[in-house]
């Protein structure tokens, strides 16, 4: 068993996300295509005297008080089905802004669950693992995998995505909260056509201009302040603006890292108070262990 074990847990985009659907106990339906980025937070875990949990970094102020981490419900969840597991210090670097549509807090929990798996050496299939823990949240599954893929239903139908290549991107959020639920009540309209078939490589530029995402319309009703963040992404040359999951993080895609780079340093300097960072979409969540 290895002394200690750390695990990325990356930023979560959704390059498209189309709502299909409602189901009768009003969870809604998506169809998304979902990337993860270089950029995240890190969660490392070690065998302890006694169970303790840390979080430092730049968004770690907005987390002290949250008794109800999805870290530690990641961590109890794996208790209870497996017993009387030995205690554990994990420690969390908050570098993801909170509640921002990058999955943030349900990547943290998924790295927590790959960790801890590796730490107590547990084993379960990926499956098995995705159906445990959606009970604590519908990104749950698609975080777990970590990679990119399509997600169907509430989030629970994963199908890996092959051929995609590396994309260049800004990420920027104007640093505004966005209730979810509200922004589903403001939906126009729920019943709205799926993803189009995913194209080859060589294409994926002109499938997206045929993809939205349709919470963005709400999103921005209920805060403006998405509409500015999409504008600066675009007057700084993104190919394609376009807010991920619930918002408010938006993000852009360029040609090139240098000109991701560019756009960012940009931004940040016309608003300094937003959080914007240039990045890189990743295979797979990366992991370490001591």
């Amino acid at each position: 068993m290895p002394a200690k074990v750390v695990e990325h847990a990356p930023a979560k985009v959704n390059l498209a996300l189309h709502v299909t659907g409602r189901r009768d106990d009003g969870y809604h339906l998506l169809d998304t295509l979902v990337v993860f980025t270089e950029v995240g937070d890190t969660v490392s875990v070690a065998a302890a005297e006694q169970d303790s949990f840390t979080i430092q970094g730049p968004f770690a102020g907005l987390l002290d008080d949250e008794a109800d981490n999805l870290v530690l419900r990641a961590r109890d969840l794996l208790r209870s089905k497996h017993g009387d597991l030995p205690p554990v210090a994990i420690s969390l670097e908050k570098n993801l802004p909170v509640a921002s549509g990058i999955g943030g807090g349900s990547s943290d929990a998924a790295a927590t669950l790959r960790a801890l798996m590796r730490l107590w050496g547990i084993e379960l299939s990926a499956d098995t693992l995705a159906a445990a823990a959606l009970r604590l949240g519908a990104d749950l599954p698609m975080c777990l995998y970590a990679r990119t893929l399509v997600a169907r239903g509430i989030g629970e139908e994963i199908e890996p995505v092959e051929g995609i290549p590396p994309l260049h991107m800004v990420l920027a959020n104007p640093g505004v909260a966005v209730p979810t639920p509200a922004i589903f009540r403001a939906l126009a309209s729920r019943e709205n056509p799926p993803l189009p078939t995913l194209p080859g490589p060589q294409a994926l530029s002109a499938w997206l201009t045929d993809t939205r995402n349709d919470l963005e319309v709400p999103a921005q009703t209920l805060a403006p302040e998405i509409g500015e963040v999409l504008s600066a992404l675009t007057a700084n040359g993104a190919a394609l603006a376009r807010m991920s999951g619930s918002g408010a993080t938006c993000f852009g895609l360029f040609a090139s890292r240098d000109e991701a780079k560019v756009a960012a340093s940009a931004i940040a300097v016309l608003h300094p108070s937003w959080y914007v960072t240039a990045t890189r979409t990743i295979e797979r969540a990366r992991a370490d262990a001591t």
